[in-house]
C-alpha cells in the first residue's frame, strides 16, 4: 500500500469516526441526546451553557482534522483478530476523543500558540473553557460502553474500564515528566534514552496502547495477545512521538501548522534529539544546546542554531533508526499471532506510514 492509498484510508476511517463521535457528544446537546438518557439531569439543565462551552469549542477542534490513526489501529486490530468493523466502530472513538483532549490541555500547558494550523482552543476560548473541555473528553467517549453495556460480555467491559482506568493514570504520569523536563525541574544531562522511550511509552505510547488492547479485549482475545498488542501499539506511540520531534525541527510543512520551526526548542523539550546530543557533544556545544533550551527563545535564529548543533552529532538519523527498530521489533512479536488477512497487512502499512510520514 501506497503512502497515498494508507491516506486514503485514514480519512475514509476518519469520515466513520468523526460520524460515531457525532453520535455521543452531537454538535448541539438536546433532550434526547444520548448522554442525557444514560444520565439524565434531576432538574433543568441549561443546554445552551453546554453548548457554548463544551459543544462548540470541541467540534472547532475536531473539524480542524487529525489523522485519527488511533482509531484506525484499533478497528485493524479488531479486524485483524476476527471481529467486524461495524460491531467496533463506536468503541473505536474513546482513545480518539482522549487524543483530542490531551492536545486541547498540553497547548495551554506548553503556553503553545498554534495548533492544526489555527491558535490553540485556550487562545479562542478562554484558559477555563479549555481547561474544563480537556477534562470532559476524557470522560465522556466511554459512555460508548453505558451504551454497549448489554452487548457485550461483562468479564469484557471489566477488562475495558480496567485498562481505561491504568491507562489514564499513565497518561498522566508521562505528561508529569514531560512537564518536568522542559521546566528545567531536573537536570537534562542526567537522562538517558531510556528515560525518554519510557516517558513516551507513559505519555504518547498511552492511547496507541489503550487503543489496541481495548480491541483485543473486544474481540475474545487471551491475555497473552491483549499484551503483545498493547506493546505493538506502544512502540507505534512511540515512534510517532519520535517522528513528531523530528518534522518539528526538519520538516517545514509541519512546522507551519505549530508556528514555526523548532517549537519544541521553544518550550524547551527533552527530545531523543536533544538527548543524544548531550550525550554525545563536546562541552562547548552541550552548553550552547542546553543555554538556548532554557531560554525558551522564540527567536528563530537562536532555534535554528539549535537545530544546527543535534544535526552536528547525527541526532536525527539516529532518531529516525530508533523509531524503525521500535517499530520492527514489535511487529515481530505480534506478526505470528495475527492469521494472513486484509487487516493484517494494512496494520504493518499503517506501522511504516507513521514513521515515514512528511506531515
Amino acid at each position: 500500500m501506497e503512502t497515498s492509498e494508507i491516506e486514503r484510508f485514514l480519512e475514509e476511517r476518519a469520515c466513520q469516526i468523526n460520524a460515531r463521535i457525532e453520535k455521543y457528544i452531537p454538535r448541539r446537546f438536546a433532550e434526547n441526546s444520548i448522554l442525557f438518557k444514560i444520565i439524565p439531569p434531576r432538574y433543568r439543565l441549561d443546554f445552551e451553557a453546554l453548548n457554548k462551552a463544551v459543544n462548540e469549542p470541541l467540534w472547532e477542534f475536531l473539524d480542524r482534522g487529525g489523522k485519527r490513526w488511533r482509531p484506525a489501529l484499533f478497528l485493524l486490530i479488531y479486524e485483524a483478530l476476527g471481529g467486524s468493523l461495524t460491531e467496533a466502530l463506536d468503541f473505536a472513538i474513546i482513545p480518539e476523543v482522549i487524543h483530542n483532549g490531551t492536545l486541547i490541555a498540553d497547548d495551554i500547558e506548553d503556553s503553545s500558540e498554534m495548533r492544526r494550523g489555527k491558535p490553540c482552543t485556550y487562545k479562542i476560548f478562554g484558559v477555563d473553557v479549555a481547561i474544563n473541555l480537556s477534562q470532559a473528553m476524557y470522560f465522556l467517549p466511554m459512555i460508548v460502553l453505558s451504551e454497549k453495556s448489554d452487548r457485550i460480555p461483562h468479564d469484557r467491559a471489566r477488562r475495558i474500564y480496567e485498562i481505561y482506568v491504568q491507562e489514564m493514570i499513565n497518561l498522566s504520569l508521562g505528561q508529569a515528566i514531560d512537564i518536568a523536563w522542559h521546566k528545567g525541574l531536573i537536570r537534562a544531562e542526567g537522562l538517558t534514552e531510556e528515560h525518554y522511550l519510557q516517558m513516551c511509552a507513559y505519555k504518547t505510547g498511552t492511547l496507541a496502547r489503550m487503543a489496541a488492547k481495548m480491541a483485543a479485549v473486544l474481540a475474545g482475545a487471551n491475555d497473552d495477545v491483549v499484551e503483545k498488542m498493547g506493546r505493538f501499539a506502544e512502540s507505534l506511540g512511540i515512534a510517532f512521538q519520535i517522528q513528531d520531534d523530528i518534522l518539528d525541527i526538519a520538516g517545514e510543512e509541519f512546522a507551519r501548522g505549530k508556528g514555526g520551526i523548532g517549537m519544541d526548542i521553544t518550550e524547551g523539550k527533552l527530545t531523543l534529539m536533544v538527548i543524544y546530543t548531550l550525550r554525545n557533544a563536546c562541552q562547548e556545544d552541550r552548553e550552547e544546546l542546553l543555554r538556548i533550551l532554557g531560554m525558551h527563545t522564540r527567536d528563530e535564529n537562536l532555534r535554528r542554531r539549535a537545530i544546527e548543533i543535534m544535526r552536528k552529532y547525527g541526532a536525527i538519523e539516529h532518531a529516525r533508526e530508533v523509531a524503525s527498530k521500535l517499530v520492527e521489533e514489535s511487529w515481530s512479536i505480534i506478526d505470528p499471532l495475527l492469521p494472513e488477512s486484509e487487516a493484517k497487512e494494512k496494520v504493518k502499512m499503517l506501522a511504516e506510514y507513521l514513521i515515514q510520514r512528511k506531515i
